[in-house]
């Protein structure tokens, strides 16, 4: 399928659809008989995603359901926090702790830059769903956890979500030497509790694509920090020699490419296709020592993520690749399912993959 993961649906979500429709009914029944009415003509539509009139308003259907930072003191004990990278540009972030004493050697926690799925065009860090998942990932790892809230398509198109994204890793990444870049402070808990020598990337479905392409950048330029691994979950990706994805499935794949990318050549961009010509070779020198690809049995997208770990590991990328199939689960399955037997092992594999050791699943787990 074209899409790039979809979202859970709500009544709120499915009132506030209605209400927008209604609402340009009466727009329609107050014109002029004969007149257009730019602000009720589509100009682009990727339902369940979005919608884009010609005036340019974007209608966004099953927008994320938000919730504040703050302590999970139900269920993991985590603390969460917003805070802001770029006053400039908007560019925030939300961290999650652990409790402490789950810190690992010298009281230090491993960092896990975690990006957001949601087609490039829907999604947030503060996405409930999202953040249940961080909660439980940063108290189950032991890890300090950053995820940023790079900016949307199409009112910021490709690669904006990218810039974002790495501006927020180099953010990350100078807490190595002790001080904030540019003469800003320090962010207290990177500072006092996140262990720089040991940054992992994750993302799901979009996210993994952004994860994908934090590594390239960090394989050409200088980070200053080491990545140990990237997490690569349901991810996105296309290219234009797709033998399974065609007629009006790889049209509407292309076309929603171009919505959130306008300037891009097609499906074989390089922030599209990591392995296309024009990305030369760049993947089998990403910046990380091992990836973990993970795929789902029944989601579209699964033939994406088993390609890529087989032109990753054809690449002549020197790192290990592993791959981990959910049988009988589709797309993102284990944000609205997390107690399944297939979300807990995927959890596990993970937590695994973290830890850099092969783990048995408990049993009380199955």
């Amino acid at each position: 399928m074209w899409w790039v993961g979809v979202p859970s649906f709500s009544f709120s979500t499915i009132a506030q659809s209605t209400s927008a429709y209604w609402q340009v009914r009466k727009r329609k029944a107050k014109r002029p008989a004969g007149a257009m009415d730019p602000d009720g003509e589509v100009l682009h539509d990727f339902f369940p995603f979005i919608r884009q009139y010609k005036s340019g308003r974007v209608v966004r259907f099953g927008a994320a359901d938000t919730v504040p930072a703050g302590t999970d003191a139900a269920r993991t004990g985590v603390s969460s926090k917003d805070v802001v990278i770029d006053p400039g540009s908007g560019l925030w972030a939300r961290l999650y702790l652990p409790p402490l004493p789950a810190a690992g050697r010298q009281g230090r926690l491993p960092v896990i830059v975690y990006y957001h799925g949601g087609a490039f065009v829907i999604g947030s860090a503060a996405h409930r769903p999202t953040h249940e998942y961080l909660n439980g990932l940063a108290a189950d790892a032991g890890a300090l956890v950053v995820s940023p809230e790079y900016r949307l398509a199409p009112e910021h198109p490709l690669p904006a979500a990218h810039d974002d994204s790495w501006e927020a890793l180099r953010w990350v990444a100078s807490h190595a030497a002790g001080e904030e870049e540019e003469g800003r402070e320090p962010e207290p808990w990177l500072a006092e509790h996140g262990d720089l020598s040991r940054v992992f990337l994750a993302g799901v479905s979009a996210g993994g694509n952004i994860a994908h392409n934090m590594a390239v950048r960090a394989g050409e330029r200088s980070l200053g920090v080491p990545i140990r691994g990237i997490l690569v979950i349901h991810a996105y990706f296309n290219s234009e020699a797709s033998s399974s994805t065609t007629g009006v499935l790889r049209d509407k794949a292309e076309a929603l490419w171009r919505f959130v990318c306008p300037g891009t050549p097609g499906l074989d961009d390089p922030l599209c296709n990591p392995f296309s010509a024009a990305a030369g070779g760049s993947a089998a020198r990403i910046a990380a020592e091992r990836v973990l690809v993970c795929v789902a049995e029944k989601d579209s997208l699964r033939e994406w993520g088993v390609w890529y770990y087989e032109s990753l590991r054809a690449s002549g990328y020197r790192g290990e690749v592993e791959l981990h199939e959910s049988a009988g689960e589709g797309h993102v399955f284990h944000y609205t399912k997390p107690e399944c037997e297939q979300a807990r092992l995927l959890h596990a594999r993970v937590l695994s993959f973290l830890r850099h050791e092969w783990v048995s699943v408990p049993s009380c787990w199955l």
